[in-house]
This record gives structure tokens, sequence and C-alpha cells, in this order.
């Protein structure tokens, strides 16, 4: 199984085809120039994540390790979800009876995501898992797992 890891800096000893450091590499922002869809479709004027986007396209699972910023994703993993774009087509489709992309892709990996946990309420976490489950369902992740970190054990696999 070819599985991508993507972290902020939390360390993972999974094996995987491929791991990215969101603290090793600094995402830039998207700039809304929509070069992605018009001038160079698939590809993002910005080249830093060009690896990533064929790794992540070829997975069959992504594991994500983050950390929770008052509550929410950090601004480098918001950034980095902005810039996942290039995989989907600009098109809209209201075939579920709302606004979705059209995937470019026939496949998209399976998502596990895990958080450090830094909620005060019950109800901020719930709202910040719904947010993490809503962001991959519009990625057309058929699999969507999200967990504290504490269920991940470095292998991969969930207690």
């Amino acid at each position: 199984m070819k599985t991508v890891i993507i972290t902020e800096g939390i360390s993972a000893l999974a094996e995987s085809a491929y791991t990215f450091d969101l603290y090793q590499t600094e995402v830039k922002a998207c700039c809304g120039c929509w070069s992605c869809w018009l001038k160079t479709p698939g590809r993002c004027i910005f080249n830093e994540l060009d690896t990533l986007y064929y790794h992540y396209i070829n997975a069959e699972r992504i594991i994500y390790l983050a950390k929770v910023k008052k509550g929410f994703i950090s601004s480098e993993l918001k950034a980095f979800f902005d810039r996942m774009l290039p995989l989907y087509l600009p098109y809209i489709s209201v075939k579920t009876e709302e606004c979705m992309h059209v995937p470019r892709y026939s496949h998209y990996p399976d998502v596990e995501f895990y958080y450090e946990e830094e909620f005060e309420t019950d109800r901020e976490r719930e709202v910040f898992e719904n947010y993490i489950k809503r962001t991959f369902y519009q990625f057309y992740s058929k699999l969507i797992v999200v967990k504290p970190l504490v269920a991940y054990d470095k292998v991969g696999e969930v207690n």
C-alpha cells in the first residue's frame, strides 16, 4: 500500500512512499492566479509541491500528523489545503446537491488525520473534527479517519 505522510514536525516512523514535513518546506499561500486551472492545468505556479502532488494522487492512503493551534489547524496546514486545488478541475458539480469541484483524477487516497489535542470543550473538538471530515469529503477521499494523535502508534495503525 502506497502511503504518504504529511506532518507538522511530528515524528512518523511508518513505512511510507513519501513523507512531507510542513515545518521543513515553506508552502507558499495560494495567490489566486488560476494558472493551475487555465495556463498549466494541474500544475501550480509555485513548484515546492510538485513532487508531493505526484505522490499524493498515486497514494492509497495519506496520514496527516497535525498540530492544533487555538482550536483549529495551523496556518501552514491551511495554506497546504488551499494549494491542493490543482488536483481538481475548475468546474463545479452539483450532483450531490452541493457545489463541489469536479475531480481531475479517477482516484483520490483515503485519509487518516491525527491531531495533537488542544480543545477547551468537547464541542470545540466536534467542530474541528467535522471541519476536517468535510475538507476531505470535498477532496473526494472515500475513507476518512479523524482521531487524536494518541491513537496513532507511529507505525500507521489505529489503536
